[in-house]
């Protein structure tokens, strides 16, 4: 999945980063290389409705 299928949703998104952070990646960064996604953009648009990235929890909150 490319920046460009990522859901434009912000509660989508953060439900789908999610998952993923959980069941396949060790960390928001591996995850962005993986999916060519710009880890800025992620992070905006999660932030745009309070959410943050923990990275010892791997997740966002």
């Amino acid at each position: 999945m490319s920046l460009n299928t990522l859901p434009k949703d912000p509660m989508m998104l953060l439900s789908y980063v999610n998952t993923q952070l959980r069941d396949n990646f060790g960390d928001l960064e591996e995850l962005c290389a993986a999916l060519n996604a710009d880890i800025n953009i992620i992070t905006g648009s999660l932030r745009a409705i309070d959410y943050v990235y923990d990275a010892e929890l791997n997740k966002f909150v």
